[in-house]
């Protein structure tokens, strides 16, 4: 379940998410591990600007590289997308079967 609001016209939008057994973050997958994309943690400028690089809800993303320690890469639409660990903790998934 996530749930948006916004206080004041001026505030970020603040974003719940509670996880489902299901839901993963985005660095919870491994290798060559698949899944949709459920929600995005985060302000206003963070989601706009991983839905301009194509994390948006039921976006399938797969796991390219997660070495644990450097960024992790991602492919979705068909293209590979470096991320930052803090920004793939916010990437909230559905693992595929």
């Amino acid at each position: 379940m996530c749930l948006v609001y916004a206080r004041g016209r001026r505030k970020a939008l603040r974003t719940e998410v509670f996880l489902d057994a299901i839901e993963l973050t985005l660095l919870n997958l491994l290798p060559d591990d698949s899944g949709l994309v459920v929600a995005l943690k985060g302000g206003r400028r963070f989601v706009a600007r991983l839905a301009a690089l194509g994390f948006t809800p039921g976006a399938r993303v797969i796991m390219v590289r997660n070495h644990g320690a450097s960024p992790v890469i991602v492919r979705v639409l068909d293209t590979q997308v470096a991320l930052g660990r803090g920004q793939a903790e916010r990437v909230i998934i559905r693992k595929s079967a």
